[in-house]
């Protein structure tokens, strides 16, 4: 349920219906625009008597939310929300780009891919220490170990970083390393997991599900804001279809989806998307093009010799030639890069 208030509602008359509300048990969430604040209530609403609220003073109008998500909904924060990770804020305004190896392979390694991201534009390294794989003979990650070269690389560049976690154990560590956390798509329905990244605090990027509708997406993301982290961002890196050509296929359609359904930014990965660093180039400028909060792209200094993921990661000259051909896009659609 919404409450919207009438224009220039004092805070006396806000602060009575939010009390109401409480009373009877049910959450309340205050979106407070120029002139316009919204109360969005979360809970039974069976609890309370609409037609009680409707005449409250200053009450304009109630209005239901159908859908079974509600704190990532647009209805209950109609402005856009930016999220601030490290040094950096990713929303609407700016261009966040997001670039590194797919894992963390040494410290060497990282400090030269970070140096080089750095220079090109990027404002985050990210980086896998923890690698859930298909195969369980692939190489899984060097884990802690990986998080602290993470560390050392952003104390060096300055750079953010982000990495994805796997368990309660490997976001008790990351935590203590790096500014945000990455729930990767083969966890986005592993609702333990998410609620764990919730009570973390910290920032969220959460990847859609392989075969994921954009509903049970973004109910993923309800249940971390739900346990009081509303720092989340959405990452589209393409879904299963029964297209063979590229690895997966990139529902760029998902942006203006997603910019009519929520508040949350939203990042597009075309590296993961089309398993080949043939086709990033032109799915970045389609992200940007669609609206895109950010991108987020793998690099490597040698991705014929790259522990995972090498055929769809730039080399260092690749990525330059990409953020300097994406400026003209950024100046389109009115993003800072």
């Amino acid at each position: 349920m919404i409450i919207i208030m009438k224009p220039n509602s004092n805070e006396e008359q806000i602060s009575s219906v939010v009390s109401y509300v409480r009373q009877h048990d049910l959450e309340v969430h205050l979106s407070t625009g120029k002139e316009v604040t919204i109360i969005g209530v979360v809970g039974n609403k069976d609890k309370i008597n609409p037609e009680h609220l409707a005449s409250m003073k200053d009450v304009e109008r109630i209005l239901p939310v159908t859908e079974s998500y509600k704190l990532a909904n647009k209805k209950f924060h109609p402005e856009p929300s930016t999220v601030k990770a490290g040094n950096t804020t990713i929303g609407p305004g700016n261009l966040t780009i997001m670039a590194g190896p797919c894992a963390v392979e040494s410290e060497e390694q990282l400090m030269l891919i970070a140096r080089a991201v750095k220079k090109a534009g990027a404002t985050f390294l990210r980086g896998g220490a923890y690698k859930p794989r298909t195969s369980p003979y692939s190489f899984q990650g060097l884990e802690e170990e990986g998080l602290r070269y993470m560390q050392n690389a952003k104390k060096e560049t300055g750079l953010s970083t982000i990495c994805e976690v796997v368990s309660l154990e490997a976001i008790e560590a990351a935590v203590k390393y790096v500014d945000m956390i990455q729930i990767g798509a083969r966890n986005m329905q592993n609702f333990i997991l998410l609620k764990e990244a919730g009570r973390s605090g910290m920032p969220v990027l959460l990847k859609r599900g392989l075969s994921a509708t954009i509903e049970e997406w973004l109910n993923a993301a309800e249940y971390i804001i739900a346990e009081g982290n509303p720092n989340v961002v959405l990452c589209e890196r393409g879904i299963r279809t029964f297209e063979t050509a590229t690895r997966n296929t990139l529902d760029i359609s998902c942006v203006p989806v997603l910019k009519e359904k929520t508040h949350l930014p939203v990042i597009i990965d075309p590296s993961h998307s089309t398993g080949s660093y043939k086709y990033v180039p032109s799915m970045a400028k389609a992200g940007v093009a669609a609206g895109a909060d950010g991108l987020m792209i793998e690099v490597h200094n040698n991705p014929a010799c790259a522990l995972s993921d090498g055929p769809q990661s730039l080399t260092f000259e690749k990525f330059a030639k990409l953020t300097s051909e994406l400026r003209p896009f950024c100046q389109l659609v009115e993003r800072d890069f």
